[in-house]
C-alpha cells in the first residue's frame, strides 16, 4: 500500500498537467459561453457582460487559472450553466452510469477474448485461427456507433427482444433506493429481480456494442502472448516431465500470457469510460461522456474541465490497479 501511494503522488504533477492544459484549452476554443447563456447572439451587450462576470471570464487568463486552482484544491469544480447544478454533484450522479456500462463491457470483452484468443493460440494456422484474426478484423473496423445501430435494429425492431434504447432503465420500473449508484447492485439490495431483470435488458445492448470494439485488441494480444509462452523453455520442460497438456496450458502458458492481456486491459477500460461517449449517445445512457460533449456543445467550460480532471485521476488509479494485478498473476513483479 506504501508503494501504491507513492505511486500515486509521483503521478499528481501529471494530473496538474491535465488541469492547467485543459483550461488554456477551453479557452482558445472558438465560443463564448457567455453569449451562449445569454439567449444566443441576439442577447444585449450588458446581459453579456452581466454572464461574463458571473463567469468570471471578464478577468485576465492568470487570473482565472489562479482562481479555477484554488477551487480545485478545496474540491470545488465549478457549476455547469446548462444544469445549474455543482459538476461534483452531476459527475457524481452520473458516473455511476458510465461505469456500470463500462465494467459490463470489459467483463463480456474479457469473457469472450481471452478464450477465443488461447483457441487460436493453440491451433495456429487452422480454420479456427483465420475465423477468429477476421473476426478480430471486423471488431476493429465497425465503429462503436454503428455496431449499436445495428443492435438496436436486429434486436429492437426486427425481433422485438430489447427494450426501447432510452436509458438505464424502462418507464415501468420505478427505480430502487439508490445506495451505490449502480442500478443491478441496488436493486439486488432492495430484492427486486423483476427491477434487475429489467436494468439487465436495458444495460446488455450498450454493453454489448462498447465489447464488440475491443474484443478485437484483447483477443489479438491474447493469441500472440499464448503463442510466445507455449514455444517457450517451461513449458517444453512441463511437458517433458509428464504433465498433462490441459495442466501446462492453464498453469503454465496462460499465466504467463495474461500479464500482457491485464495491461491491455486497463488501457481498454481507461479508453472505454472516456470514449463511450457515442455509444451513451445512441442509446440515451445517462453518463459522463455524453454530459461532457453536452457541455462541450454549448462551451460551458467547468463540466468539461471537470469530466477531463475525473478521466485523469480514474487512469491513474486504473494503472494502479493493473500493477496491484500483476503482482497478484506474477508475485516476481513488484509494484515499482
Amino acid at each position: 500500500m506504501v508503494r501504491a501511494g507513492r505511486r500515486f503522488v509521483s503521478s499528481l504533477p501529471a494530473l496538474f498537467g491535465v488541469l492547467v492544459f485543459t483550461f488554456l484549452l477551453m479557452r482558445v476554443l472558438p465560443g463564448d459561453p457567455a453569449v451562449f447563456f445569454a439567449s444566443g447572439p441576439n442577447a444585449g451587450k450588458e446581459e453579456v457582460e452581466l454572464i461574463r462576470k458571473q463567469l468570471g471570464l471578464n478577468k485576465s487568463i492568470p487570473e482565472q487559472l489562479t482562481l479555477y486552482l484554488y477551487d480545485v484544491g478545496r474540491g470545488n469544480l465549478g457549476r455547469s450553466m446548462m444544469t445549474g447544478q455543482l459538476v461534483t454533484k452531476d459527475l457524481r450522479e452520473r458516473l455511476p452510469a458510465s461505469l456500470e456500462l463500462t465494467f459490463t463491457a470489459l467483463l463480456i470483452a474479457l469473457v469472450s477474448a481471452v478464450p477465443l484468443g488461447v483457441i487460436a493460440a493453440l491451433k495456429p494456422g487452422s480454420i479456427i485461427d483465420h475465423s477468429v484474426r477476421l473476426f478480430c478484423a471486423l471488431g476493429v473496423c465497425v465503429p462503436t456507433f454503428v455496431s449499436g445501430l445495428l443492435l438496436i435494429y436486429v434486436f429492437y425492431y426486427l425481433l422485438g427482444l430489447a427494450p426501447d434504447p432510452t436509458g438505464r432503465i424502462d418507464v415501468f420500473t420505478s427505480m430502487p433506493p439508490s445506495r451505490t449508484g449502480f442500478l443491478m447492485i441496488d436493486f439486488l439490495i432492495a430484492g427486486d429481480i423483476d427491477g434487475w431483470w429489467a436494468a439487465f435488458k436495458q444495460l446488455i445492448l450498450p454493453a454489448l456494442s462498447m465489447a464488440l470494439f475491443v474484443i478485437a485488441p484483447l483477443a489479438r494480444i491474447t493469441r500472440a502472448s499464448m503463442l510466445v509462452s507455449l514455444g517457450s523453455d517451461f513449458v517444453r520442460t512441463a511437458r517433458s516431465v509428464g504433465l498433462s497438456w490441459r495442466h501446462v496450458v492453464v498453469t503454465y502458458a496462460l499465466r504467463n500470457a495474461i500479464l500482457p492481456v491485464i495491461t491491455i486491459a486497463g488501457i481498454v477500460f481507461s479508453t472505454m469510460l472516456g470514449a463511450n461517449v457515442l455509444v451513451e449517445k445512441v442509446f440515451s445512457w445517462p453518463g459522463v461522456a455524453s454530459y461532457a460533449l453536452d457541455a462541450l456543445l454549448s462551451s460551458d467550460y467547468a463540466p468539461v474541465q471537470g469530466f477531463v480532471l475525473l478521466m485523469a485521476s480514474l487512469f491513474v488509479l486504473v494503472n494502479l490497479a493493473v500493477d496491484v494485478c500483476y503482482g497478484i498473476a506474477d508475485p516476481r513483479v513488484t509494484i515499482e
